[in-house]
């Protein structure tokens, strides 16, 4: 029997260890003068015509989006990408053992119109990047790409309806709407450690990883130049898990520098049977899928099509709620059953690394001490298994994280460890102003979104911008915020765009914008809400702020009360529904 208070004090105890006073400030941008290792930048010359739509961002929020634009007949469409091709955060994280961690016949969008199957249940990063491209090429987003392009202003012109976009490469087009899906995993961060500057050896971030340094490749050829070489990881979220393994494997020494551990579950990858998947793959069926996942994940579906650890938890709350006495159907007995699943599931979690890992020490600092949904949960059957190598070893720092960097290695608990390379598994910008990360403004029709925003993000369905006509935006928050399939999320925002934008040329619209009082009455209904995502008790992470208050950016952060499968069902009745309440389409005198 789990005492449960005393968990709660052990949780608070592991939080309040890692809480800075700098919060987010403890990070620095990673800036290393490569910015692309992966593809050369080709000349061109600047573009000076007119699209329909401008997308910023050739990820799957662009890929999605106009993919279905182009399906809806809406040939004009270019995506304007930083990157030197197709696939955005499966573009730059190139680094070995790199996969989904969700099922890849929902994470992977498109694929019924391409007619793909995924090789595996978790289909690896090249896989996925090649997926990208497939979608560019089947829906003929290639022929007006502009790639190794960064946008650098976007303005809106009233007299004309339109959108002045302005770039690094020299270009000054217009666009009679634009999307914006920047992301949030294109902007690599790395600690403020002290002395950073000054080692010696080699040092990359893994959202850049150097093949040339390391030997090997994308593919997994092993990293035959690290035979000899003692590397040092800092960081165990996500990325670490998928690449220390290989690292383990290759290097002559690993040594993973760890100030919280993740919380790693089994993965269970497995090939995709092709029989099998000819059974599923009627019309319909990824659809299907999505919406089955998104039901599991809120606790309403009959049956489990996935069959995974993200929809695990969500079974067990669900199995516990239905268990409830009538009298105990409240918001606090329903939080209680959540609550109790949650610390069945983390203590086997936590038991799992005993049976795994060999050395008892190693294992009992291995274990992550918080809810499942404090921080990205994480699913490998390599991880832990990595510090039974004899070349492999944790360095625990109990929270405090690495002290100093010298010409020679890395200082942790006042042990200098001497290390050839320093590996930076240590994520990306998420919680910096969304026009900080993208690395333009936007001027609308009466001012800066920069400043709009500066009290925090306000929208419509997340998609819609007051004073921003002919705007869209593409990204989770303020709609379903589903961050256990983040595709499911852009791929519905692509429809709704699609719908939109059709809507307007059909009808002669030249201006389509979000009232003032449709944002009003969408951001009381999300403020209202909460969530047991990165909470304010939560350790210390990229959910929560690293801890600290977000003031009146928590707007930010926040979904649809009612739950990701909720939010689905509502927007797709208001797109067929025609009207598209709240939104005023003009026509230009």
């Amino acid at each position: 029997m789990t005492d449960k208070e005393a968990l709660k004090r052990r949780y608070a105890l592991e939080r309040d260890k890692r809480l800075r006073p700098d919060g987010p400030l403890q990070y620095r941008r990673w800036e290393d003068g490569r910015p692309d290792p992966f593809t050369p930048v080709t000349p061109r010359p600047p573009k000076r015509d007119h699209v329909t739509v401008a997308f910023v961002g050739g990820g799957f929020a662009g890929l999605a989006t106009c993919a279905q634009l182009k399906q809806a007949g809406v040939d004009s469409v270019r995506i304007v990408e930083k990157g030197g091709d197709f696939g955005g955060a499966w573009y730059w994280n190139r680094y070995p053992g790199v996969q989904c961690d969700t099922a890849s016949f929902v994470y992977m969008p498109l694929l019924e119109e391409t007619g793909y199957m995924p090789s595996e249940k978790y289909a690896h990063g090249p896989e996925i990047l090649e997926h990208c491209r497939r979608i560019g090429k089947h829906f003929d987003l290639y022929a007006d790409a502009l790639f190794h392009t960064q946008v650098t202003d976007l303005r809106w012109d009233g007299d004309h309806s339109r959108w002045i976009v302005r770039t690094d490469r020299g270009d000054e087009f217009t666009a009679r709407f634009v999307a914006l899906g920047t992301g949030p995993l294109h902007v690599p961060k790395i600690p403020r450690i002290p002395g950073l500057e000054t080692f010696g050896g080699h040092s990359f971030h893994t959202s850049r990883w150097d093949y040339e340094y390391t030997g090997g490749d994308p593919l997994g050829a092993p990293m035959d130049r690290l035979r000899d070489k003692r590397v040092a990881v800092i960081g165990t979220g996500a990325t670490a898990v998928q690449c220390v393994p290989p690292l383990a494997r290759d290097a002559a020494e690993l040594l993973v520098f760890q100030r919280t551990p993740s919380s790693v579950d089994e993965r269970g990858n497995r090939p995709t049977d092709p029989a099998w998947f000819a059974e599923i793959a009627t019309p319909g069926w990824q659809q299907r899928w999505l919406e089955n996942f998104t039901a599991n994940q809120t606790g309403s579906a009959r049956e489990d099509l996935v069959m995974d650890a993200w929809t695990d938890l969500a079974r067990r709350a669900r199995d516990r709620i239905r268990k409830l006495p009538r009298t105990q159907l409240t918001r606090d007995g329903i939080n209680a059953a959540y609550e109790d699943a949650d610390f069945e599931k983390m203590e086997e979690i936590r038991a799992r690394v005993d049976t795994v890992v060999d050395d008892p020490e190693t294992a009992r600092r291995l274990k992550a001490w918080y809810r499942q949904l404090c921080k990205r949960p994480c699913f490998s059957d390599e991880y832990l298994q990595s510090f039974n190598r004899p070349n492999t070893h944790l360095v625990d720092t109990d929270g405090r994280g690495v002290e100093r960097i010298t010409a020679t290695g890395i200082v942790a608990g006042g042990v200098e460890h001497p290390v050839d390379c320093i590996v930076y598994a240590t994520g990306f910008e998420v919680s910096t102003p969304f026009t900080e990360r993208g690395g333009f403004d936007m001027t609308g029709r009466d001012g800066r979104l920069s400043d709009y925003w500066g009290e925090g993000m306000r929208t419509l369905h997340g998609i819609h911008v007051h004073g921003f006509p002919n705007a869209f935006f593409v990204q989770p928050s303020h709609g379903a915020r589903l961050i256990a399939n983040i595709p499911h999320n852009l791929t519905e925002s692509g429809t709704t765009i699609t719908g939109i934008v059709r809507h307007a040329l059909e009808h002669g619209h030249d201006e389509v914008e979000v009232t003032r009082e449709a944002e009003d009455a969408w951001m009381e209904l999300l403020l209202g809400s909460t969530s047991n995502v990165g909470s304010a008790d939560c350790t210390p992470g990229s959910y929560n702020n690293e801890g600290q208050d977000s003031g009146p950016r928590r707007a930010f952060f926040v979904g649809y009360p009612q739950g990701a499968q909720a939010f689905f069902r509502f927007i797709g009745q208001w797109r067929a529904a025609g009207t598209f309440d709240g939104l005023e389409f003009r026509r230009r005198d």
